[in-house]
């Protein structure tokens, strides 16, 4: 409301209210703390390197706005996006590694073959194990059960086996769509998730860091399917299949980093170890650690803290 005086002009050394405004604005936008997405590759017991991108993400105090997983990776970020810190994935996982026991235990019981059919089997695979229970006995209890229940955003991936095409999901059931993301060929009996057939995502797209572009300013991808695997002679079949499974996944990796690298790919020391390898995570973990200062150091500058 005017007073009847002309509006005097700013004194000499002063800015006008608006332009200070809109400097505070501009000042925040400068400060604004670049936002970043990770993506979770397949490697098997490999994958438990993530664990320690993780850790450092939770030391750094950084929290991605999304995420996305295959295989080990989509069992890892699942775990993640629905609000386990670093630390805690670790205690899990050494934890089912330590007690042979219960995991021995728990493996039987995720059987797609019941016990009395053991016998009877004849050619296929009596210790094939069901991808649905195996999630249920291994799946840290915090994993919820729908995609809406995430703290972070997630799209898990697997491959429509009768399709041959990558199958994204991202809402609805979350425990089936890791299931499928996570069944080897041989070893995990294929899930089937509204009338299709799905098996291991690592057979389209080991590492979906491509579906995360456009969703933060930075994309990082852990990338377990890389260095060379220890030569320890002839390999038996099933180790033949699982190390070919890895062959491959290093293959597609490879040529998808030729065609747009994410801003940052961190690939963990692993060579030492075998696709299920999952009683070895103390020693999983510790040759990993290297990533967490790298993390650090190229994450830290790229976002400028």
């Amino acid at each position: 409301m005017s007073n009847g005086r002309p509006n005097a002009p700013p004194r000499a050394g002063t800015v006008p209210s608006e332009a200070r405004g809109a400097e505070r604005a501009g000042s925040r936008s400068a400060k604004r703390k670049k936002t970043v997405a990770l993506a979770f590759g397949a490697g098997g017991a490999r994958g438990l390197a993530q664990i320690v991108a993780i850790e450092a993400f939770d030391e750094m105090g950084l929290e991605p706005v999304a995420l996305a997983g295959t295989s080990i990776g989509a069992a890892v970020a699942a775990a993640y996006a629905a609000g386990m810190t670093g630390k805690a994935m670790r205690r899990h996982a050494i934890e089912m590694a330590h007690d042979r026991t219960e995991t021995f235990a728990r493996l039987v019981g995720a059987r797609a073959t019941a016990l009395t059919a053991l016998f009877t089997a004849g050619l296929g695979n009596a210790m094939l194990l069901d991808a649905e229970k195996f999630c249920s006995a291994f799946l840290p209890p915090a994993v919820p059960d729908d995609f809406s229940k995430l703290a972070i955003p997630l799209t898990v991936f697997a491959t429509d086996l009768h399709a041959r095409s990558e199958v994204a999901f991202s809402a609805g059931a979350l425990k089936p769509a890791i299931a499928a993301s996570m069944a080897v060929p041989g070893l995990v009996r294929p899930v089937e998730v509204d009338g299709r057939v799905l098996v291991d995502g690592g057979a389209v797209n080991p590492l979906p860091f491509d579906h995360l572009r456009g969703r933060a300013d930075i994309i990082v991808a852990v990338d377990t399917s890389a260095g060379r695997l220890e030569s320890r002679g002839i390999p038996d079949p099933w180790e033949c299949l699982f190390m070919t499974l890895q062959v491959m996944s290093r293959t597609i990796v490879a040529e998808k980093l030729k065609h747009g690298a994410p801003d940052l790919v961190l690939q963990p020391p692993g060579g030492a170890f075998r696709l299920l390898d999952f009683f070895h995570a103390s020693a999983i973990l510790r040759a990993a650690e290297p990533i967490r200062a790298e993390i650090k150091e190229r994450l830290g500058s790229l976002i400028g803290v």
